[in-house]
């Protein structure tokens, strides 16, 4: 039997909660779920409570952030105008800056 799932209160949590998404939109929270470096459920939690996600630096935040910069560079490459860029592009590449500028502001402190 798998350990009791319990938040910080240590309240134990034994409601699912479920819902359907494209297979767009689940590419898109896949990836702000690996750049946040929370596990899908408690990043679904937090932004349905309306709580900060806030980024720790770690190994897998970095492995997410050299992924999807890959991918940003790739798709970039193929693009001749601005005008091709979808909004999803645009949603990560704006995730990504605000990552990055929030570890930038860490290592000046």
């Amino acid at each position: 039997m798998s350990a009791k799932n319990v938040d910080k209160h240590n309240r134990y949590r034994n409601i699912t909660v479920g819902f359907r998404v494209s297979p767009q939109e689940a590419d898109k929270l896949n990836k702000v779920v690996a750049l946040s470096g929370l596990t899908k459920q408690e990043y679904c939690y937090r932004r349905c409570m309306e709580r900060d996600i806030v980024v720790q630096g770690n190994p897998k935040v970095y492995k997410a952030l050299k992924i999807n910069m890959e991918s940003i560079l790739s798709e970039l490459e193929r693009i001749n105008s601005n005008s091709e860029l979808s909004d999803e592009l645009l949603d990560i590449i704006e995730l990504i800056a605000v990552i990055l500028d929030g570890m930038k502001g860490e290592s000046n402190e």
